[in-house]
């Protein structure tokens, strides 16, 4: 498998992007939802103290993505008898997830910034959190969150889709090791 992609297959640079992005952002909504709904401030500040970083990661990640598309890789070409609808209903769901990740790190950013929390939760300063429901900033990423899981179950559900039921080999191009066909 090479780094950059085939005509087939996605390379390792963007397998690797793929499936780590993935995981943090399933753990980014994990510890982001647990500690919206939690009452234990200590919880809650132990919790933002994980979630911040990873959604950084995810940020960082998400822009290293459109670099890498952009300026050094090409997309495999389409799997072949793919209805035009269901390929330009891929490429939206994969804009929006780009739109959604880098608003909510803006929204993320915006509530720290204005809130004041994170000498609370990184340096330990003393205090305690405010209530980020105060700033306007929440509103837009508690949407961004849902929206986001709504993407998953579309992209999850797109894969299985093609996996199980069209049987064509779509998600054997997103992994490591496969063969080109």
């Amino acid at each position: 498998m090479s780094l950059k992609s085939t005509e087939t297959q996605y390379g390792t640079v963007a397998v690797s992007i793929h499936w780590i992005s993935a995981l943090l952002i399933v753990a980014t909504l994990g510890s982001g939802f647990r500690a919206a709904y939690t009452t234990d401030l200590a919880v809650k500040a132990q919790l933002l103290s994980a979630h911040v970083p990873l959604a950084i990661t995810v940020v960082l990640l998400t822009l290293a993505r459109l670099a890498w598309w952009f300026f050094a890789d090409r997309k495999p070409s389409p799997v072949a008898d793919t209805p035009s609808w269901q390929h330009y209903s891929a490429t939206l769901v994969h804009w929006m997830f780009y739109i959604v990740i880098i608003g909510m790190g803006a929204s993320g950013i915006g509530m720290f910034v204005l809130s004041g929390a994170g000498p609370i939760i990184f340096g330990g300063a003393e205090g305690q959190l405010p209530d980020f429901w105060d700033f306007r900033p929440r509103v837009p990423h508690g949407i961004g969150a849902r929206v986001m899981i709504a993407l998953l179950v579309l992209h999850i559900g797109a894969a299985l889709y093609h996996q199980f039921v069209r049987r064509d080999g779509l998600l054997r191009r997103m992994w490591f090791g496969a063969v080109d066909r």
